[in-house]
């Protein structure tokens, strides 16, 4: 595995571990998700960055990987926020944040031990 996808694994995890704590710090509630514009904005920064992180994944380990993890669909998430934020569902960005990203990163976990044993 190359060392530029295991950096932006580590990068991932660190989002989706920056997620996990604002859901902790505002509550796993959708509705106080969608009334404060703080924590949605937290929230939502942080899936985008994942989703142009994720691009930038060599097509080698994306097409190893596929079966484990929608990169196209993690990658069009970013596309949506970089296009349409104003407009974006923020219902779906909750059970992206709610129940996708707690996948991703325990995904991001396991790649890393399995790739950064000494």
């Amino acid at each position: 595995m190359k060392d530029s996808d295991i950096q932006r694994i580590q990068h991932i995890k660190t989002y989706c571990e920056k997620i996990a704590r604002t859901i902790e710090r505002f509550g796993a509630e959708y509705e106080i998700f969608a009334c404060d514009e703080d924590y949605y904005n937290s929230v939502s920064m942080s899936i985008m960055q994942i989703g142009e992180l994720s691009a930038g994944l060599s097509a080698v380990f994306k097409e190893s990987t596929k079966n484990q993890m929608p990169w196209g669909m993690i990658k069009g998430m970013r596309n949506m926020f970089a296009h349409t934020y104003a407009t974006m569902d923020k219902g779906i960005i909750w059970e992206v944040a709610a129940n996708d990203i707690p996948g991703l990163l325990l995904f991001c976990d396991r790649i890393i031990i399995e790739n950064c044993r000494p």
